[in-house]
């Protein structure tokens, strides 16, 4: 259906409405992070900076092992990513075909339940195996929010994908495994981008599990950003900056993927029409 004018126009007031917040704080961490301290702190206050205050990003990536929080986000965030893919994908399908609706309702509920509900009896399990402190017992955890977002969004999409393929595979002699790997898995491409973007932003931008699980030596990259809070006074320059560059990394993978987005997002709607 072709819309009006008039209900283009509606429709683009109201994106911008419901858009306009985060838009507006985004800009306003960008311009805490360029300004000096004087001017964050002035009263009414500065939006633009009189002079670029790039220290701020200096500061902030060389205070309290920042790379060191870097290199254990990408490691963290990685290994859940690839092991939610590696298992979640194939479970999604196999709940898909058998029609197991029970099991896809145990994985709605693992979604549905706070992460902290795992954390207290998971931290008494990495205490009494004696990996707390290292890169383990987050990559684990984390598993518990990437998989079943994973599962999740593969059977909503193996659901709509043609059978006609795959029958005709089977026809020919080809096993299970041969018709998951060479006949559904490329068609559902779209589908694993999408839950290969979620599971990064979801993993990344956790914050509870670096906190409680790992040492010193073993904290995720949002935890930096906390370590710059301090009972004496709050550099509001670095901690912007550490917040944007804590941000970049999901926000440029949203938007150079935002087309394989939209296709994984809506293939099941056209398929299913």
């Amino acid at each position: 259906m072709k819309r009006s004018p008039l209900q283009k126009l509606l429709l683009g007031l109201a994106i911008a409405v419901a858009v306009s917040p985060a838009i507006l704080f985004f800009l306003w961490t960008i311009s805490l992070s360029l300004k000096f301290e004087i001017e964050n702190a002035a009263s009414p206050p500065v939006f633009i900076p009189t002079q670029w205050a790039w220290s701020n990003y200096h500061e902030a990536i060389g205070s309290k092992n920042f790379i060191i929080y870097l290199r254990n986000s990408l490691i963290v965030t990685g290994a859940a990513t690839l092991v939610a893919l590696v298992v979640g994908v194939p479970a999604a399908y196999g709940i898909t075909r058998m029609r197991a609706t029970k099991a896809a309702v145990i994985v709605l509920i693992a979604r549905m339940t706070p992460g902290l509900s795992f954390l207290i009896p998971l931290f008494l399990l990495f205490q009494w195996l004696g990996l707390l402190g290292t890169l383990w017992p987050q990559i684990i955890i984390h598993l518990v929010l990437t998989v079943p977002i994973v599962i999740w969004i593969m059977i909503g999409y193996f659901e709509t994908t043609p059978l006609e393929l795959e029958d005709a595979a089977l026809i020919d002699g080809a096993s299970r495994w041969q018709v998951f790997y060479y006949v559904a898995l490329p068609i559902a491409r779209p589908g694993i981008t999408v839950a290969f973007i979620l599971s990064v932003i979801f993993s990344w931008n956790n914050f509870v599990f670096g906190v409680v699980l790992a040492g010193r030596e073993t904290r995720t990259l949002p935890v930096a950003v906390y370590n710059l809070l301090s009972f004496d006074q709050i550099a509001w320059g670095p901690l912007a900056a550490a917040a944007l560059m804590v941000t970049l990394p999901p926000l440029l993978l949203t938007v150079f993927a935002q087309r394989q987005i939209i296709a994984g997002l809506t293939a099941g709607a056209v398929k299913g029409g």
